[in-house]
């Protein structure tokens, strides 16, 4: 039995209600819950930083179930980063720069929706020119990296805005979890 943590970083806007982010994120916990113990954190919903720090420490596994904006995650979600990733508590300074993270026994996985087609990466001759999507998220895996925590194979639903196979992405979120967590 693991402690995960699932942390829904959408933040809404008129365009962008979260709806697709909440049914994956409400999968993460059903399925999870089943073998696990599940703490959750909704960002636009508000958080205590002190409570949030103390959930990092409890967990065994972070999820981060987020829609990518402009080829990040959404802005709430990177305050909660800066606020919530303290010095002396998530990493220290070390003689090697970005090897004095102290979350060294814990994993990630990022969750991500993206307006962008699937048939985008991968292909040298489409917009990201050949990268594949954990390319897309290096700067994302690289904070996680400072902390010191290991990577899980990330998930991601493409074309949500004009193609949302809500069905299908949730079906897919399900076989991944089976994979990757094999528990």
């Amino acid at each position: 039995m693991k402690n995960i943590l699932i942390i829904n970083g959408h933040q809404k806007y008129s365009s962008a209600e979260g709806n697709l982010n909440q049914t994956l994120m409400d999968k993460l916990v059903s399925f999870l819950s089943e073998k696990n113990n599940v703490k959750t954190t909704i960002i636009q919903d508000g958080y205590t930083i002190e409570e949030e720090q103390q959930k990092f420490i409890w967990a065994d596994i972070v999820i981060y179930q987020t829609p990518i904006y402009w080829f990040s995650v959404p802005g709430l979600l990177k305050t909660y980063m800066d606020e919530v990733y303290a010095y002396g508590l998530f990493f220290k300074g070390a003689d090697q720069y970005g090897k004095g993270g102290l979350l060294t026994e814990k994993k990630y996985m990022f969750s991500t929706t993206w307006n962008a087609p699937e048939k985008a990466f991968n292909d040298p001759s489409q917009f990201f020119e050949g990268s594949s999507l954990e390319d897309a998220l290096s700067h994302l895996h690289r904070i996680q990296k400072f902390l010191g925590m290991k990577p899980l194979k990330s998930f991601s639903c493409y074309d949500v805005v004009k193609n949302p196979k809500v069905g299908k992405f949730v079906s897919e979120l399900d076989i991944h979890l089976q994979e990757v967590l094999n528990f």
